[in-house]
Parts: structure tokens; sequence; C-alpha cells
């Protein structure tokens, strides 16, 4: 398992751990063959999840918010370390978690009348803004572990898909007294920042990638077999209306880009034909994710109202 840091900066990779089955704790000399220490007993994802946590707010890190998948998301023993130690969560779980004065969360949301749902994006991806239905309400406070005065509020939050309504995800956050739902959202979006640090660590380390090399697999109509299609100036016109097309509508250099780039070497005069002919593919594969990405975003974009819960009310329970 990993854990990885997000903020408005960017995200890494900043622990892990090693889960091994029973089957290997079990059997000492398989885990000897494997070089994994005698000490080693057998831990469960949520023993090893708590460790990490807890290794990390012993960090300088500034930690806020914990979230995770509904593999960890379904320890209560987790959720309820981070309540003690005053983290923030917002944890998916399956939709049969049982949930305190509710009882099945797919049940409970169920009941949610359609006007609970708002549209709304938990952040920017690569073809636009993640746009879904969402669905939230306040739950009860547990007079055991919130005293008198609670501090925090628990939710139960829901995702919808827009193409798929009935592919559901449920989430149980924990989250400040006066916290907005849209902060709920997205702080669950922000949970793709693992995978994204999965696939930009990929890149750096060059993964072990058999066959012929990548730069060998071309679709047919790429830039690399139609040479004459390659724009002689940047600066000429393009996309309806004659808008001008500039350096402003390159997509940011990337790693992968800049790797490219450096790919082709140092420029001498018998790689000058090589060096150009890199940079225009590079000015025209960035011009057109530009004008991709700018296409995909005016059509996912959605102008909705700010999103409310819905009261538990609804469901026949206490608000």
């Amino acid at each position: 398992m990993f854990a990885a840091y997000a903020s408005s900066r960017g995200r890494a990779l900043v622990d892990r751990e090693l889960y091994l089955p029973k089957s290997w704790t079990s059997d000492p000399d398989r885990c000897a063959g494997a070089k994994i220490p005698d000490e080693r007993a057998f831990a469960t994802k949520g023993d090893l999840a708590k460790a990490v946590i807890m290794r990390a707010l012993a960090s300088p890190l500034p930690n806020a918010w914990v979230t995770a998948d509904s593999a960890y998301g379904q320890e209560w023993r987790l959720r309820r370390m981070l309540e003690e130690t005053g983290v923030s969560y917002v944890l998916a779980v399956a939709k049969s978690q049982h949930v305190h004065a509710v009882g099945r969360i797919d049940f409970a949301i169920a009941q949610a009348p359609e006007d609970a749902w708002e549209r709304h994006s938990c952040g920017a991806g690569a073809k636009g803004p993640r746009v879904y239905d969402w669905a939230a309400a306040r739950l009860p406070a547990i007079d055991d572990f919130d005293g008198d005065a609670p501090t925090h509020d628990r939710w139960v939050l829901a995702r919808r898909s827009l193409a798929r309504p009935d592919e559901i995800a449920y989430y149980l956050a924990y989250a400040l007294v006066g916290t907005p739902v849209a902060e709920l959202v997205r702080i669950a979006g922000t949970r793709w920042a693992i995978e994204e640090a999965f696939q930009a660590a990929k890149n750096e380390c060059g993964g072990s990638v058999r066959g012929p090399p990548v730069s060998g697999l071309v679709p047919a109509h790429h830039p690399g077999h139609a040479r004459p299609r390659l724009p002689r100036r940047h600066g000429r016109r393009g996309g309806k209306g004659g808008r001008r097309i500039g350096s402003g509508d390159l997509a940011p250099l990337t790693v992968a880009e800049i790797r490219r780039l450096l790919a082709t070497g140092r420029p001498t005069l018998t790689r000058l034909r090589r060096t150009r002919h890199a940079l225009n593919w590079s000015r025209w594969r960035r011009r057109h994710q530009a004008n991709a990405r700018r296409c995909h975003y005016r059509r996912r974009t959605r102008s909705g109202n700010p999103l409310r819960s819905w009261s538990l009310c609804l469901c026949g329970l206490s608000p």
C-alpha cells in the first residue's frame, strides 16, 4: 500500500507499507526466500494504513484531510483513530456499509429526493472537469464520542455518474462544523492523486516495457507519417472563425514531453533536421492537446448552484 501527499502545488508518493497475506507470514521459508525479516508479522491493511497515517501526522507535513478507497474506508478502527486525532476525512465505503442511526448507506441515499442531487465537479481531469451528481446528508452526533458541543460533523456522501445513473459511489466524511459540502466533494476527488502519482512514478522510472520502443508505435495519421501536414508557421490561422493559433495555445510542457525532446540528442549539423522535426512535432502535439482540452472543458463544464445537503429527516430519521 502507498500514501500520497496532495496540495495545490502538486502531489507525490510519501510512504509505503508491504502487505503480506497470512499465507506468507505463516510460511517462514517462503519469507526467508523473499528476504522478508523474521520479525515481520501479519497485519491487516487497516493496521498498515493506521501506521502510515500516524507517521504522516508526526511528520512536518501540514495534514488537514485523509481520503482513501473503500478497502480502508470500511475499517471503523481507522475512522475512529482519525476522529480521536481530530483529522478530517472523506473515505469511500461499500454500498452495504452500515452507518450509525441510518443502517445501510445505499438505503439511506436511495430515499434522497431528486432535488437533493447537485451537479458539481470534484476536480479537473485530462478531458475536463470530473462532473458528477452529488448528494450529502449530515449524520446525528454520537453522544459517547462527540460530547455536548461537537467540533466536527459526520456526513454520508454519494456520487452518481451522469452517463450511468445506476452507478453510485458512497462515502463517509468527518469534517469541522461549518464545512461546506463542496469541500467534501473536492476532497473526495483528491483521492485520484494517488493514481496520478503512480503514473508519474512510472514515467519517471521508465517502467519495464518489453517489446519495440514506444517511439516506433505510432498510428498512420500521426505527424511522424505526415510531414507535409506539419505547420510551416506556427502563427497560422486555424479553427472556427479563423482565430489565430499562437504559442499561447500550446499545452504546458510535461516531463514526458521534455524527455522526448532531450532524446533527440545534442543539436549538431548531422542532427539538425531531426531536431527541427522533433520541435515541430512537439509544437503540433501540444497545440492539439490544448485545443482538445479546451473543447472537452467547454463540453463538460456545467453551471450549477452551490451544493446543499438533504436532511436525514427525509428518511424518517431525526435531523
